[in-house]
Formats: structure tokens, C-alpha cells, sequence
């Protein structure tokens, strides 16, 4: 397998601690293919409709895995969700996941007919709560026997997510392990389960247990559950360790949250996590840029670099699918955009296009995957869906117009995830944190790297080349019109793979940076921070707010009236 021999040794699978019990939550390092590239998705946005999906399968593993009888969601009118749940996927989701879909599942596509089979009621309010996040859902599920569960959970960015409460406890699952919930019904209850847990000598290395005690003066006269015990594990807990919970007096239920990442938290170290300590140890260890990246996320996910590669070349065939797809035409009624791509191609066979071979297959593959994802296709978040066509339709262009092979390829991929490790690490890609900034200006930035490893540049150069890319996009609001992430986000993700291509000749040139990536990515997170609420992926400033852009939203209110989620198709 590509790149195997070099590896072998070099995974420490060290871990954080020695013993099988630690306390306290910690959160991951990012990793590649949970971060950066991913999900594989159906939907316009991979923070709004991937991530919600994750979060509608964790809740309905807390409904013990069935399909609640009513389902409420609150979002809170200062942050995002209140103008974009619909049109940007949050609804479709949340459905999915607690139907148990995957994110690429073809049901999606006509998830209000499914919904209109199935007896769960659903509801969606506005409240005013100081939602501590843009993308907060504060839920509640009912069970068909009256159960009741209250959880918040957070959108972060690229389909990543954050369960920040259930119950009202700051309990956090970040979607990576294994996450076992006893509740109690009796505050005493507590020390007797956490001792027991304490003392099993079956529990996965790597356990971190929590409890949570209700104060018996909040909320008196109101019945709550007094108590939980979290257990957070990177395998399962044995059958014979939960039926021991439930035999333990004052337990009254429990609930085994489960994964809805691909690589999963196993509490192994990495390796580095700056641009700065990735140069040391490539220069230790003799590895170039793309064996770095596999290394890194070897150790990150405790699996081999074999594995690593496999998956890599998995997602280019998807990159690739997508560019056949979008350039053979896609169909969907509730866009704002028809499919240009074939246009476009049609306009380069004939020569009416300014000369510029690998610039416009780039601006070609890039539409091209853009409009698979909003047609509803399946489409990478790489590394959102907003910006899924900025990086793999650069990098693919290029490749295709100087002959790299597919070994050339999955290496490049792999540089680009790796840059994406560290600005997700130091800034975000949540366009309602950083604008579209986070999304194809990370985007630029992974692409500019991995174009120029794959044409010889040295790992100092790939750097200089993400360096100088994400420099560029400083400052970009995200404002997509009638909420449909085409456009300006189209137009916008060209321009990440022209930026890119300039970065990556540049760097290769020796123009010079001046400003470390580092420093960038730190000065990015700060940006983001001072950017308007409004251009932060709101709908409330910026070209979605301009006259034209709301009459086209009105215009799509009015035309496709029940029409999203049922699979209503126009010919392109």
C-alpha cells in the first residue's frame, strides 16, 4: 500500500494517562477525516444538515434507539438557525437522524413524505435562551411511554457537533466514543455507581467517568432527575457492565449514546499540532508533507497508515464521482442556479474562453461539484459543504491537466487535510464564526498546500502556499441568497481555486509569505470574532439581503411550497 513501508514504527498509540479511570472531559485533536474531509452528504450545508442529522441520531440513542413520539426544538433568534434551519438543511437533518439515517441516505431527498408517514410530531419555536453558540438546538423528546429528555446540542462547523447539556448537566459528547448515561433517581445513588464504576477492572482503557448532582433547591416542586453518571469510552462498555448499572438501586435507566464520527476518540496522542512543530518533526523523522499528514492521523485515530491511505483513496472516487456527475447535468427544483457547468464546457471546446487551460477546468470541476450538492446529491464536505467544490475541484483540475497520477493525487489529499487539522485547531471552519472565511478561505488555503507538495514543492513552500491563500481570504462575509448556499457561494469557492492556483505558483516561484501560517490561522480566529453577526451566515446583511436576493426568496417561498424534501426535480 502507498507510503506503508515508511510508516511502520513511527505509531506511538500512546495515550493520555495510564490507568483505566480519569474524570473530566477533553476534547480531540481534529482529525481528518471527522474535521476536515467529511462528511460523505446529502445537503446544502454540512453544518446545518450533516451535523444536525449526527445530532438527531445521538438523541434518538438517548430515546434508547426509537423514534420519539414528539419532538421539540427551540432556536434562540440571536443566533443563526431561526432564518436558515429550512432553507439550509437543519429540519431535513434532524429528521434523518432520528429516523437513524446516514447523511448520505436517499431518503433525505424526500424526507417531508417520510415525515408525513411517521407518527412523531414535530415542533420548532423560537425562544430567546442567550444561546451560548449560533447553531444551538435546545431539544426535548418524549418517549411513547411518556419518557422525557431535555439535551442542548451545538453545530460547530463541517458537520461537527458538541451535545453541551442533557438534563441540565454540562454533559458533553463530542460524537467520537461511546458515551454511557445512568440516570438516577436518587441522589444517593450517585457515589454508590461511580464507586462501583471505579472499582470494575472490565472498563475500556482510556474511561473518563463524570457525575452530576442536581442542587435539591433548584427548580423545587418541579420533578427532574437528580442525578446522572456520564461514562465516556473509546470501545463500548460490556454487556455484563451495563446490566450491572441497572441492578444497582437508584438507577432508573441507562443509555449508550453511540459514535456518529468516522475515526473515533480513543484518547491517543498526536504527534504535533502547529505548523511550527510539524516542520521539526518532519525534519527528526525524515517525512515529507503527505507522509506527515498520514502519520498524524494514524496516531490520531489509532488505526494503521494503511488505513489511513485506503480511506483517502476512498474519498478521491467520491471527488471524482461528483466531478462526472455535476458535468453530465443534475436536476432539482429548489435552487436558485441551473446547472452552467456543461456551458461552460461546451464554451471551452469551442474556444470562446480566455486561454487559461488549468484555470478554467478548474472553475469547470468546481461548478461541477457544486452542483451536485445542490442538487441534492452525495458530495464530501471538504471542508464544509458551502465550500465543497474550492479544494477537491482545484486539486483535481490540476491533476487531471498535468497528468498526476492517483498515488500523486491521495498524497495531495492528504496535505490538504492536514493544513485543515490546523485551522481547525486554531480558527474554525463555521462560517457563523469566522464568515465564508472559515469555509473557502480554509478551503483555498488546504488547496494551495496540496497543489504545491504535489509539483515538488518542499513542506516549507506547501505552508508558505496555505499561508499566503488564507492571508487572501481574510475578511470574506458568507451570505448566501434565499439561504440555498449557491450563490454568492459559488462564485465564491471559484475564486478559492484561482487564489489557490496563484498561491501554489508563488510559493513554488519563492515569493515569500512574510507572516507564518501559525500566525495566520491565529489572526483568522480574531478576524472571524470581529466580523458583523449579519455576514456570518445569518441572511440578514450583505448580498442575501439585498433587494433581488429577498425577492428571490420570496419568489421560492411562493413556487416551491412544499416542494423541499419531496423530491421535486426540473430538468437542468
Amino acid at each position: 500500500p502507498m507510503l506503508a513501508g515508511r510508516f511502520r514504527g513511527l505509531v506511538r498509540r500512546a495515550r493520555r494517562g495510564c490507568s483505566s479511570f480519569s474524570s473530566g472531559a477533553q476534547s480531540p485533536a481534529p482529525s481528518i477525516f471527522n474535521d476536515v474531509l467529511g462528511p460523505v452528504m446529502r445537503g446544502p450545508s454540512s453544518s446545518h444538515s450533516a451535523a444536525a442529522l449526527r445530532i438527531g441520531l445521538m438523541a434518538r440513542d438517548l430515546m434508547n434507539d426509537e423514534v420519539p413520539a414528539t419532538f421539540t426544538v427551540e432556536y434562540d433568534p440571536n443566533g443563526s438557525l431561526v432564518t436558515t434551519h429550512d432553507g439550509q438543511g437543519s429540519d431535513m437533518g434532524l429528521f434523518g437522524g432520528l429516523m437513524g439515517w446516514d447523511a448520505d441516505d436517499d431518503r433525505l431527498l424526500t424526507y417531508k413524505e417520510e415525515e408525513k408517514r411517521t407518527p412523531m410530531t414535530t415542533e420548532v419555536k423560537y425562544v430567546d435562551y442567550n444561546a451560548p453558540h449560533p447553531n444551538t438546538y435546545r431539544m426535548t423528546l418524549v418517549s411513547e411511554k411518556g419518557e422525557k429528555i431535555k439535551a442542548d446540542a451545538i453545530s460547530t462547523g463541517g458537520g461537527m457537533l458538541e451535545y453541551l447539556s442533557v438534563e441540565g448537566f454540562p454533559i458533553s459528547m463530542l460524537g467520537g466514543r461511546y458515551e454511557t448515561l445512568a440516570f438516577l433517581s436518587s441522589p444517593e445513588a450517585v457515589s454508590t455507581v461511580a464507586d462501583w464504576l471505579q472499582s470494575s477492572q472490565s472498563l475500556p482503557t482510556n474511561t473518563r467517568i463524570s457525575t452530576h448532582l442536581r442542587d435539591s433547591n433548584t427548580n423545587p416542586g418541579i420533578q427532574m432527575t437528580p442525578g446522572i453518571v456520564h461514562v465516556s469510552s473509546g470501545h463500548p462498555l460490556s454487556t455484563e457492565t451495563i446490566s450491572g448499572l441497572y441492578e444497582i438501586p437508584g438507577v432508573s435507566r441507562v443509555r449508550v449514546v453511540r459514535p456518529v464520527l468516522p475515526v473515533l476518540d480513543r484518547g491517543s496522542e498526536v504527534p504535533f499540532l502547529s505548523a511550527v512543530e510539524m516542520i521539526r518533526y518532519g525534519q527528526e523523522k525524515n517525512l515529507s508533507l503527505p507522509e506527515l499528514a498520514a502519520v498524524y492521523e494514524a496516531e490520531r485515530g489509532g488505526i494503521s497508515t494503511e488505513e489511513v491511505c485506503t480511506k483517502m483513496d476512498q474519498l478521491v472516487q467520491i471527488f471524482r464521482k461528483c466531478v462526472r456527475e455535476g458535468r453530465a447535468g443534475t436536476q432539482y427544483q429548489d435552487r436558485i442556479l441551473p446547472c452552467q457547468s456543461i456551458g461552460l464546457a461546451k464554451a471551452m471546446n469551442s474556444g470562446l474562453l480566455i486561454p487559461g487551460d488549468v484555470l478554467n477546468s478548474a472553475i469547470l470541476y468546481v461548478s461541477a461539484i457544486m452542483e451536485v450538492k445542490s442538487s441534492m446529491g452525495v458530495i464530501v464536505a471538504a471542508p464544509t459543504a458551502g465550500s465543497c467544490g474550492a479544494c477537491p475541484g482545484t486539486l483535481l483540475a490540476v491533476a487531471d491537466t498535468m497528468g498526476k497520477c492517483e498515488s500523486d493525487v491521495t498524497r495531495a489529499f492528504l496535505v490538504a487535510g492536514m493544513i485543515g487539522v490546523l485551522v481547525q485547531e486554531h480558527a474554525t471552519f463555521a462560517a457563523e464564526m469566522g464568515g465564508c472565511m472559515a469555509e473557502c478561505g480554509a478551503g483555498s488555503g488546504m488547496a494551495a498546500a496540496a497543489i504545491t507538495s504535489m509539483c515538488g514543492g518542499t513542506t516549507e513552500q506547501a505552508l508558505g502556499a496555505a499561508s499566503l491563500a488564507i492571508q487572501n481570504s481574510f475578511g470574506m462575509t458568507c451570505d448566501p441568497v434565499a439561504n440555498r448556499v449557491e450563490a454568492p457561494c459559488l462564485g465564491k469557492n471559484v475564486m478559492a481555486a484561482t487564489n489557490a492556483i496563484s498561491c501554489a505558483n508563488m510559493s513554488l516561484a519563492g515569493y515569500r509569505q512574510l507572516i507564518p501560517l501559525d500566525e495566520v490561522l491565529t489572526a483568522m480566529k480574531k478576524v472571524g470574532e470581529q466580523i458583523p453577526h449579519e455576514l456570518r451566515c445569518t441572511g440578514k446583511g450583505g448580498i442575501s439581503a439585498t433587494p433581488t436576493a429577498r425577492a428571490i426568496e420570496m419568489r421560492l417561498a411562493g413556487e416551491n411550497a412544499g416542494l423541499r424534501g419531496t423530491g421535486g426535480k426540473v430538468q437542468c
